[in-house]
């Protein structure tokens, strides 16, 4: 999946990933992808949940090495 920017979170604990999230979406244009990458357990909801609450599309979501990585489609 081809991303228009990627966010790299690891190593911070919330809120911190949801921040960056926030911020670099406030970037794109509508349609394009978000990567985020990060080491925060608690992120996984946290980002599904923020996702969901801005009417943004999660695309996909993987577990690699301890890095958790989320596809974000901007609403």
């Amino acid at each position: 999946m081809k991303s228009t920017k990627i966010v790299d979170a690891k190593g911070l604990s919330c809120p911190m990933p949801i921040v960056r999230a926030k911020m670099a979406m406030d970037e794109l244009q509508s349609g394009d992808i978000l990567e985020v990458h990060t080491t925060d357990k608690g992120s996984q909801a946290d980002l599904v949940a923020w996702a969901d609450s801005g009417g943004h599309i999660l695309e996909k979501e993987l577990n690699e090495d301890d890095v958790f990585k989320f596809w974000i489609k901007k609403a």
